[in-house]
């Protein structure tokens, strides 16, 4: 019965390459990476994170390093399932979303990564097992590139490996969003999969006059048409808009998801492992999907995700999204073919530069 020993809470500031933007978020020149390293009493050790695209990383360090540390502290770190109720109710008044189920995530997915490494085993195998081999796409931060811009960046993407694409809409005028998307699906050509992200940025009303006019252009599906909130809004653009819809990653909870799905509001779920509570959540969120006949997509994170979708049989595509990330970790995720690999190493797989990235200390 190995007892938690050692929690510890990082806080590191990213710098992107480029400044990106999409249509709510604004510019962002960096994002904030929160790391959870736990350890048991054998010296054992596993590693979850949360991120933000620049501001409350904060609330969710102290969060990690105050409350979550106290709660846990001692605890059997094999009950996972135990210890997700305790740290959720614990934080519950005060909780419910924001930093504090951004930090319980990164502590979950910590608690999953020791677990799967004391045993020896892949995260995927220990959740059951599937297909090491993930369907991926390449989602980028776009909305400002011009066509010409955005035309190159794809074709960057294909170099890679890439055989499915995510493009940003949500400009001032949605001719602007018909015409980029109608170059680069002429780019790609019929049946290629291909993805647009409106990142919250309409109402039900204008999100269904955007689906109508992307629908002849085969959109893939259409992303956060709606905030998170208006799940009635969600089950209109599906309805009444003509593609699929995806959403989820602004979710924060298991029941979030039960009522989107349960209103018809979502073709595709899309949990943030990250942010909707962790390996834990985010298995819930997959097989609650299976139960409504539907595939599970996933926002970020994708070198724990893909460790996830590996074992899911309704599993989509993986967002491959990893805000430069890649400069801090040993092996980054590999793209084959469009089929994104779960590494076979014990636990999700990651090891991070944390040499490194003490030089970027928040």
């Amino acid at each position: 019965m190995p007892r938690l020993d050692r929690i510890e809470a990082g806080h590191y500031r990213i710098p992107l390459p480029e400044v990106l933007t999409d249509s709510t978020h604004g510019a962002m020149a960096d994002f904030e990476l929160v790391t959870c390293r736990v350890r048991d009493a054998d010296g054992a050790e596993g590693v979850g994170y949360t991120y933000t695209v620049g501001r409350n990383g904060g609330a969710v360090h102290h969060i990690l390093a105050r409350e979550i540390a106290e709660l846990a502290a001692g605890q059997d770190a094999e009950r996972i399932e135990a210890l997700w109720q305790q740290i959720w109710w614990g934080l519950h008044y005060g909780g419910r979303g924001g930093p504090a189920v951004l930090a319980q995530s990164a502590f979950d997915i910590a608690l999953w990564d020791l677990k799967a490494r004391r045993a020896g085993v892949a995260l995927w195998r220990l959740l059951g097992g599937h297909d090491p081999r993930v369907p991926c796409y390449a989602g980028g931060i776009d909305l400002d590139l011009s066509a010409e811009e955005l035309l190159r960046q794809t074709d960057g993407n294909l170099a890679r490996g890439f055989r499915a694409i995510k493009m940003k809409v949500g400009r001032p005028r949605l001719s602007e969003d018909v015409a980029k998307l109608a170059a680069m699906r002429a780019h790609l050509g019929e049946g290629f999969p291909l993805m647009v992200d409106a990142n919250m940025r309409w109402t039900a009303d204008a999100a269904i006059r955007a689906a109508r006019a992307f629908a002849p252009h085969d959109p893939y599906w259409l992303e956060e048409p709606t905030p998170p909130e208006d799940v009635a809004g969600h089950a209109r653009v599906l309805r009444e808009g003509g593609v699929p819809v995806a959403s989820g990653e602004n979710l924060r909870s298991l029941w979030d998801f039960q009522a989107l799905i349960a209103a018809g509001g979502v073709s595709f779920p899309e949990p943030d492992v990250t942010n909707c509570g962790g390996v834990t959540a985010f298995m819930k969120i997959a097989h609650l999907a299976e139960a409504f006949h539907l595939p599970v997509t996933s926002h970020g994170a994708h070198d724990v995700t893909v460790q996830l979708l590996a074992a899911c049989p309704n599993r989509s595509y993986l967002e491959a999204h990893g805000f430069g990330l890649d400069r801090y970790i040993a092996e980054p995720l590999r793209i084959e073919e469009g089929m994104a690999v779960a590494p076979d190493r014990p636990g999700h797989g990651i090891g991070f530069d944390w040499a490194g990235l003490e030089k970027v200390w928040a």
